[in-house]
């Protein structure tokens, strides 16, 4: 890590950084520990992990409410002498955090007037304890953190007011004054990384004055770092209105700590939309801004043409600060391909900066091991996770594509992804809340064309099963994603036929494929044993042998008939399988010639589908049959764990995407028998059950076996949100009227007319099918 303030930033590469999501944010007497969540408190072999991605620093927590919350004298400080030394055995330069969107220890607040001086004395006494550390960022965020808990009423101490909001600023900037000074006594060399969200507001001329408020206000925390508040100061009337004393202010031009390094923390919501017509907008969007009724929104959601991105913003604040910068949070909380392009994006948009005389020394990656719940601004506790480089939902983080790309990126390797040849949602036709509004002259845009923005097409993603539900599910959620693909009937790639496949590979040249093609009539396979087998096991077979030659990735999927369901609790990826029927046996040996041909492959095993996108699965019939105050027969003794189509699909395209293999179970996480599942799904949906009919296994003349109970479960990792959950979001879906889908369905019947057509996988369990006593 070069601390140079030379400002010709040619004469070394962009470096790659790391972040640590560890927010300990205060809500009234509730404290959220990122840390804790995402189990590097406990764990120090994530040191390991972080080094292999290539990192030069890292963003990394030593923070005052976990090391010294009752004060200096009775700090403890095992955890950062762990892994501050792990940190410098692995050749990882640390930038300190010491409060991260906190508020300090419960003695003391934001607005506490002692809270500069005791955080002061905490920095001092990280500094004594290693004096090696250079880099330090004493209060992330200032200005940020001063909006959410001073002005916004979101954090402790939930102030709502702009007198609130000024005390809040001004007690953190002056906390870095005086903690860098209490550093510098012991290492006068240590820098000062000073970060904070930058971001941009445009508005409809009727909300000019509030947007050209907020822009001058961004940049508030650095402006009293740098010693340029005073009379001349745009806001410097307003700080005074509110409550600031100027003696408060002056005394940052009398005491200036300039940043060395800028820090800058830039999100697909910086940049914001103003508009008068709130109207206009979806309701949570709308608000007021000096009594005047308006919408702020992201402005990729609105603006016509999107913004050129961070490029131009890194440019404005060189021009007003002339301080080396850092690009210190690049994160998005999407779909891994959109992760991949966000992070390119931002990448490009540093070397663009660079290129154009703007001294950007590095782009952060963030956050190394994701984080919770912000969505909901870290409010509340709803286990929401967002996926980074590593994924923690797994004994072990698991890593991701972003972990090799950024490992590329690191080396100065050719990035290799196909999916970063399309556009993020942010840059989409589809990104719109609302109708478009044309794009103010005074953003600066740019223009790409989806699958061709690096000047050729996309490898796309092949999926076989052109006439079932998943097959259509996954064409549904690639278009949706951006993701090329090409839907193949069984006539364009039967995967039985090797000489038919190699074809098909040698047309598309795909980089993946997702095979939902297979037999699924599990009774009719007792009679019907060898197609059975030619579609489900040798089928896949043949595709994984001939995927392993070409170098592409291979997603195929099994199914919980592989258990006999004698065991208690759910089975897990390592249990031994035990078939009952021809069916399950299918998927068994399927599973074994699949690995052995392409150890790359990866297996899905799932159970029971239901989803909002065809008529034939067994909660749609059995809401339909209810709904219309007819009998429904459902069998109560055999157990299973439901999967929401739409999940499985994204999950596994993650994991083809990260280019996962073996098997792993994916469904949603809830135990339950066909009948629960028939009464769960009723009692969201407000559906009288009263005519639902419950009966043995035995009662429906199955051909083929059932295990009494083949719930699922994982040791790779749980990726499928809980039963209740997905059925909330099936319900919210089933009604809507679909023409995309609608299309997908028509084209695919078109290219495959034969009739009777199967339908792809188990999406449709056999009560569903005879249950029915109408």
């Amino acid at each position: 890590m070069d601390s140079t303030k030379s400002t010709n930033s040619h004469n070394r590469p962009l470096e790659l950084w790391g972040g640590l999501e560890c927010t300990v944010n205060r809500v009234q007497d509730t404290y959220f520990h990122q840390l804790e969540r995402n189990g590097h408190a406990g764990r120090p072999e994530d040191i390991a992990r972080f080094a292999a991605t290539g990192i030069r620093a890292i963003r990394y927590p030593v923070l005052w409410e976990r090391t010294a919350p009752d004060g200096i004298d009775r700090a403890d400080w095992t955890w950062p002498d762990e892994r501050l030394a792990a940190l410098r055995a692995a050749g990882i330069t640390p930038i300190a955090g010491l409060i991260h969107h906190g508020s300090g220890p419960r003695h003391t607040s934001l607005v506490d007037p002692a809270f500069p001086e005791q955080l002061a004395e905490y920095a001092g006494a990280v500094a004594a304890r290693y004096p090696w550390i250079e880099f330090y960022t004493p209060v992330n965020e200032p200005c940020t953190t001063a909006r959410f808990a001073g002005l916004y009423g979101v954090w402790y101490p939930h102030g709502r007011d702009d007198r609130t909001f000024i005390q809040a600023l001004l007690n953190q900037c002056r906390a870095t004054v005086l903690s860098m000074r209490a550093i510098r006594a012991v290492n006068p060399h240590a820098k000062l990384v000073q970060t904070d969200d930058l971001g941009k507001t445009y508005s409809t001329p009727q909300m000019a004055e509030v947007a050209e408020f907020y822009n001058d206000r961004r940049w508030l925390a650095w402006d009293l770092l740098c010693g340029m508040v005073g009379p001349e100061h745009a806001l410097w009337s307003y700080l005074l209105k509110h409550g600031a004393d100027p003696a408060d202010l002056l005394w940052f031009r009398d005491h200036p700590c300039p940043p060395d390094i800028i820090g800058v923390n830039y999100y697909v919501t910086s940049e914001r939309w103003l508009d008068h017509r709130p109207r206009r907008y979806p309701r949570h969007h709308r608000g007021s801004a000096d009594g005047v009724p308006c919408a702020d929104i992201e402005a990729s959601r609105a603006l016509a043409t999107p913004s050129a991105g961070i490029a131009p913003l890194l440019s404005e604040i060189w021009e007003r600060y002339r301080i080396p910068l850092a690009v210190t949070e690049a994160h998005i909380d999407a779909n891994r391909e959109d992760q991949l392009r966000w992070l390119l994006e931002i990448w490009e948009g540093a070397k663009q900066s660079r290129d154009n005389g703007v001294d950007v020394r590095a782009v952060t990656v963030w956050s190394l091991l994701g984080s919770f719940d912000w969505n909901s601004l870290v409010t509340q506790d709803r286990g929401y996770y967002e996926p980074g480089p590593f994924d923690v939902r797994a004994p072990e983080p698991r890593p991701t594509a972003v972990a090799r790309m950024m490992r590329e990126l690191a080396d100065g390797a050719p990035l290799s992804h196909p999916v970063l040849r399309g556009q993020g949602w942010w840059r989409r036709p589809g990104r719109f809340l609302c109708t478009p509004v044309a794009t103010p002259a005074a953003v600066t845009s740019i223009t790409a064309d989806g699958h061709t923005l690096f000047g050729r097409a996309a490898a796309p993603i092949l999926i076989s099963g052109a006439s079932g539900t998943l097959g259509r599910a996954f064409a549904r959620i690639c278009r949706a994603r951006n993701l090329a693909y090409r839907l193949l009937s069984r006539h364009d790639m039967d995967i039985g036929d090797p000489d038919s496949v190699e074809r098909a590979l040698a047309l598309h040249k795909p980089w993946a494929v997702i095979n939902t093609a297979g037999y699924v009539r599990v009774d009719d396979a007792e009679r019907d044993v060898e197609r059975c087998m030619r579609e489900n096991a040798t089928g896949p077979a043949v595709l994984a042998a001939a995927c392993a030659r070409h170098g592409v990735h291979l997603t195929t999927f099994s199914s919980d008939l592989v258990f006999d369901g004698a065991q208690e609790r759910p089975y897990v990826e390592t249990d031994a399988v035990a078939p009952l029927g021809v069916y399950g046996k299918s998927k068994a040996q399927a599973e074994l010639r699949v690995q052995d041909a392409h150890p790359g492959a990866l297996v899905v095993r799932t159970s029971a589908f239901f989803g909002p996108w065809d008529r034939h699965n067994f909660v749609t019939l059995a809401l339909e049959a209810l709904e219309r105050g007819e009998p429904f027969t459902a069998c109560g003794d055999l157990a299973v764990s439901p999967t929401y189509v739409p999940d499985l699909v994204h999950a596994c395209l993650d994991l083809a995407i990260d280019r996962e293999s073996g098997i792993w179970h994916l469904s949603n996480l809830g135990t339950v028998t066909w009948a629960e599942l028939a009464l769960q799904a009723a009692a969201q949906a407000g559906v009288d059950a009263s005519r639902l009919e419950v009966k043995p296994a035995s009662a429906f003349g199955f051909a083929a076996a059932r295990p009494r109970q083949a719930v699922l479960s994982s040791q790779r990792g749980i990726l499928l949100p809980a039963l209740d959950n997905a059925l909330a979001r099936y319900l919210e879906l089933r009604n809507q009227h679909d023409p995309e889908m609608e299309e997908l369905i028509r084209t695919a019947e078109s290219r495959q007319p034969q009739a009777g057509g199967q339908r792809q996988m188990e999406q449709t369990p056999p009560e569903a099918l005879q249950a029915s006593t109408v």
